[in-house]
């Protein structure tokens, strides 16, 4: 499944650890959590409510740190994400656990392991989940989801994402000064500014490969990832640097190819591809609207255009593209990709139960001594 989650059913969990007694401090790790909060509730990327965004920072044990994913995968139903900033450590085992303030090298229980993370998502109800690790030594993770119980080789699970700053025996550098970790840096700077001359939306595969990109022009660690089905085309955000063609310069349609309806992968891009459609054609909305047939008012295109959610019906649109000049083949692809959005445009849904009627989840210490669930 690809497209934009579903904010009401989507969770996302970010936690820090800025301040440690035995190791150094990173104290760019404090800045990283606001920051991304703020992307993944705007309009620009997931919109997710605040009550459905948790920020986890500085906990000092591993239920201060795992209750909030307990209760995160509890209740999403499309995408969990789960992300992590701060020390990454080894175990006597070389497995990986993660730094709490008063931890210790080598000693797991002065931490959190990886594998309780594991555990809560392996009993998750949710399709999709993200994991994002900005820690040194997280490609450790990786090794973890390619052994035989892989997390998303449950039923419900379609795809799943772990996303690693560094790879297994890897740095990842938080540079003295700067507002963030280098990592999440990167990160944020595209999900804010977009990616020149690529998609309309920013789906996980071309954040991973900008990461590399930018993050190896400047010669720092190259990070890692491990998919499964297709949750690389989950999208974190719109493409902030896509340029649609102007309205007001029309071009020439045999030179110019028109919008690819394939690429539209949330119902935004739909529209916005709807409008440049028309800029490919040439056509004014005064033309369009004699070249219509049955006829439609130049009102009624231009409030298509300005729609903020797709149209109930086909009819408007179809006769909208023919006018346009599209082929009847390339117009029954715009029908197809207008159907398959519209069966994943979230319905209104009723504002979710408060927290006093919402059933208490299970604890985390009960997931932990459990197998993993069966389909």
């Amino acid at each position: 499944m690809s497209g934009l989650p579903d904010p009401v059913l989507s969770r996302a969990v970010l936690i820090g650890v800025s301040h440690y007694v035995h190791l150094e401090p990173l104290p760019a790790v404090a800045n990283n959590l606001p920051a991304l909060a703020e992307v993944f509730t705007s309009g620009a990327s997931w919109h997710l409510p605040a009550g459905h965004c948790a920020v986890v920072a500085e906990p000092d044990s591993t239920p201060a740190m795992l209750d909030a994913v307990q209760q995160a995968a509890e209740v999403a139903e499309d995408t969990l994400l789960v992300y992590f900033a701060g020390h990454g450590l080894l175990d006597g085992r070389g497995d990986l656990f993660f730094g709490l303030p008063r931890s210790v090298a080598g000693r797991s229980h002065t931490g959190v392991t990886y594998q309780a993370l594991r555990e809560i998502l392996t009993d998750a109800s949710t399709r999709r989940f993200v994991i994002i690790l900005d820690c040194c030594l997280s490609g450790r993770a990786l090794g973890s989801m390619s052994s035989d119980e892989l997390l998303a080789d449950q039923a419900e699970i379609e795809g799943s994402y772990l996303l690693a700053a560094a790879p297994d025996n890897g740095l990842a550098l938080a540079p003295p000064g700067a507002p963030h970790t280098a990592f999440t840096g990167e990160l944020l700077d595209i999900l804010r500014d977009g990616v020149p001359g690529q998609a309309r939306d920013l789906d996980l595969d071309l954040v991973y490969r900008q990461l590399r990109t930018g993050l190896g022009a400047r010669g720092l660690p190259q990070p890692q990832k491990r998919v499964r089905n297709t949750a690389g085309r989950l999208i974190l955000a719109r493409n902030h640097a896509y340029r649609p063609a102007p309205a007001n310069a029309p071009t020439d349609p045999a030179s110019t190819p028109w919008p690819d309806p394939g690429q539209c992968h949330t119902p935004h891009a739909f529209l916005q591809a709807l409008a440049e459609v028309r800029a490919v054609s040439g056509h004014t909305l005064a033309a369009l609207s004699q070249r219509a047939d049955p006829p439609i008012s130049p009102g009624s295109i231009s409030a298509l255009l300005n729609r903020s959610t797709l149209p109930r019906r086909w009819k408007t649109t179809g006769i909208y593209l023919t006018a346009c000049g599209l082929p009847p083949e390339e117009a029954e692809a715009w029908k197809t990709a207008w159907q398959r959005l519209r069966a994943t445009e979230p319905a209104t849904r009723p504002d979710p139960p408060s927290a006093d009627t919402t059933p208490t989840p299970r604890t985390w210490r009960a997931r932990l001594g459990r197998g993993r669930r069966r389909p």
